[in-house]
């Protein structure tokens, strides 16, 4: 619905066309009628109206500098005068303030004034569909533009180079000058990329997203500089500067690619690494450059999340990583006998560490992890103890998805933790059918509230018995329980979704958002907000 404001000193005339008016009939909400144009100016600042119905000659502020001061900040506001024939000479500046329409109080009929809203909510229906076509127009055109982009820096890095003169006119046409500049490449890559993925539900909405917010950004700098998306985690950004005393690309190059990194974090809750290449002088140093980013994978393997750093060549170490295979296996089976996950987590910390300071070849690391994981999994199997989601085939697709040895790091830890929580579920198998049935309950019914007597009058048993019981069989009692489930259960809303913690609690049956985040603290030692935010 549109909404309209009213302004007049004349409150009779207020009363009137308040109440003659059917504003619901009409598509309208009357947002408020207001006795001078100050009162109405204070009241629009948090939410302006889309039609202004104003008197002219008002107290505090006149009709006249109300107009302006709206239009100043929604030029397409419609306006009506309300006036007497006396005031016609305010009426004809008025419409130099482009005002759409002029009612004469003293012969006003509240159906005259229901036919020209009847007409400014048409013209603001044709203006909104407009302004929806040439935002598709926009998006088409935008979108055309990225898939030429994108078939350029493929070609470019993909095809041999035979036309240095159309090379520069093609990056001309994207916008960047390179005739007689040096050109600086950079490569960002998304890190945690499989989570982002699955946050953002599709690579197209994910792709779509990161590139806006880098175009953003290109564009309000004073770098001149060209995005290239390439795959996607992956985007080029080719830089052209003419370098002189006071200009060094790589600090140019370095702060951008830091504004970047900073609103990526800031609006989308990403990070982004980047590897800024060497200084090119001819097309062909610049196709040389982008195929080395590209494919020299090692060195972004052992970065940092969110680190920027400059072109190395990287050398593998030659030693063989398999040596340590058997080592490592009994130590993570050690770890998940135990069932302890800080031990878990401790371990692969070690070995990430080792691997790191080794540096061997990525493609060597990820077969030696993921070897790692199969060899665990299958003896779990054999002792009935662990059924995975994922098959070996989708955890060969997720490996190679993995950009980085932290993110690897991360991985394994998932799946670890998943073999204890295996494990656990193996025993709780074989405990009574109160418990199971008790856990099948919470798992049906975590939006609810859930406490002790609500479970033993589905079970129609006895509240202190039950409880006995439950604490007997498991360890922990059931409220325990049902405070763990549901804060586990926040961990992964919060991880996985956009949801506000409001709504997640309401989600999980709490009703008291204070109460609730008390407990999620209490669980994870740190708030909701700042568990979802600890990556950014």
């Amino acid at each position: 619905m549109y909404k309209v404001m009213l302004v007049d000193d004349d409150y009779p005339v207020l009363e009137l066309l308040s109440e003659a008016i059917d504003w619901e009939r009409l598509g309208l909400t009357l947002e408020g009628a207001y006795e001078n144009g100050l009162e109405a100016l204070e009241a629009a600042d948090p939410d302006m109206p889309d039609i202004l119905i104003t008197d002219i000659g008002m107290p505090k502020m006149d009709g006249l500098e109300l107009i302006q001061r709206l239009k100043e900040r929604k030029p397409g506001l419609r306006v009506a005068i309300l006036s007497c024939h006396s005031e016609f000479h305010y009426a004809q500046r008025a419409m130099k303030l482009q005002v759409q329409d002029y009612l004469v109080k003293d012969t006003l009929d509240p159906a005259d004034l229901e036919q020209v809203l009847v007409r400014f909510s048409a013209s603001l229906d044709e203006e909104r569909k407009l302004d929806l076509e040439r935002h598709k127009l926009r998006h088409l055109v935008d979108r055309s533009r990225e898939a030429m982009k994108e078939k350029w820096i493929r070609n470019a890095i993909q095809q041999p180079l035979l036309q240095a003169k159309v090379w520069n006119e093609e990056l001309a046409s994207f916008g960047l000058p390179v005739e007689g500049r040096t050109v600086l490449p950079a490569i960002g890559t998304i890190d945690d990329y499989l989570q982002a993925q699955q946050r953002f539900m599709s690579d197209d909405i994910l792709r779509f997203a990161v590139t806006n917010v880098i175009e953003e950004i290109i564009a309000e700098s004073e770098t001149e500089a060209v995005l290239f998306p390439y795959s996607e985690r992956e985007w080029m950004i080719v830089h052209s500067f003419r370098p002189t005393l006071t200009v060094n690309g790589f600090d140019e190059a370095r702060k951008l690619t830091e504004r970047i990194r900073s609103s990526l974090g800031r609006s989308l809750k990403l990070s982004m690494s980047f590897v800024i290449g060497d200084m090119c002088r001819t097309p062909e140093q610049t196709k040389i450059g982008l195929t080395a980013l590209l494919t020299e994978t090692g060195q972004r393997f052992y970065m940092e999340r969110g680190e920027i750093a400059s072109f190395a060549r990287f050398e593998p170490t030659e030693g063989d990583l398999f040596a340590y295979y058997d080592e490592a296996s009994e130590r993570f089976r050690e770890s998940i006998a135990k069932r302890d996950p800080a031990e878990v987590k401790a371990k692969v910390g070690e070995w990430i560490e080792f691997l790191k300071k080794a540096k061997y070849a990525p493609e060597i690391v990820k077969d030696w992890m993921l070897k790692l994981l199969l060899d665990i999994r299958l003896k779990h199997q054999s002792l009935h103890s662990f059924r995975s989601s994922k098959s070996a085939e989708s955890l060969h697709k997720d490996i190679a998805e993995i950009g980085s040895l932290r993110e690897l790091g991360n991985w394994l830890t998932e799946h670890l933790l998943a073999a204890i929580a295996a494990a656990e579920d193996s025993r709780v198998r074989t405990q009574r059918k109160e418990v199971l049935d008790a856990y099948q309950y919470v798992s049906l019914h975590l939006d609810q509230r859930i406490g002790l007597d609500d479970i033993a009058e589905h079970l129609h048993l006895n509240p202190s018995y039950f409880s006995r019981l439950f604490k007997k069989e498991t360890g922990e009692t059931f409220i325990e329980y049902v405070i763990r489930t549901k804060m586990e259960r926040a961990k992964q809303l919060l991880d996985q979704t956009a949801q506000p913690v409001a709504k997640i609690c309401e989600m999980l049956g709490y009703d008291n958002q204070s109460y609730f985040i008390k407990l999620f603290k209490g669980y994870t030692g740190v708030t909701p907000i700042d568990y979802r935010n600890r990556g950014a």
